[in-house]
């Protein structure tokens, strides 16, 4: 199957959506690749979604109470999407936090093969 740009678009928003509703596990099991390979700053890539599974779910169980996130903007470019966004989260036992953070997207046969986060907390 292959993916046009104007699909890619789509699959972004709507897994954006899904982010900004709460959703993240359930946008995780939908959108990712079985093989799929995330990474954060310069961290050695997690590999397969299994191993991705399990540290979506440490970090939503580790957030205490969302205070808001933002998705300030997104663009596609053939097979990558990009997303920027700001988080202000309180983690259980280690306090509030303001996050910025980019992601980059790299898509393939309509599901997110890699991911790498970018970001700080301030």
């Amino acid at each position: 199957m292959t993916t046009t740009q104007t699909d890619i678009r789509t699959l972004d928003e709507q897994l954006n959506n899904m982010i900004l509703e709460g959703r993240l596990l359930e946008a995780f099991e939908e959108f990712y690749a079985e093989d799929c390979v995330m990474r954060e700053n310069t961290d050695a890539p997690r590999i397969g979604k299994g191993t991705n599974r399990q540290y979506e779910k440490a970090f939503v169980d580790s957030v205490q109470e969302f205070h808001g996130m933002e998705l300030l903007a997104s663009a596609t470019k053939g097979d990558v999407s990009f997303s920027e966004w700001t988080m202000d989260v309180t983690f259980k036992g280690s306090g509030r936090v303001q996050m910025g953070q980019a992601a980059v997207r790299r898509w393939r046969d309509g599901k997110v093969a890699d991911e790498r986060f970018y970001f700080h907390r301030g």
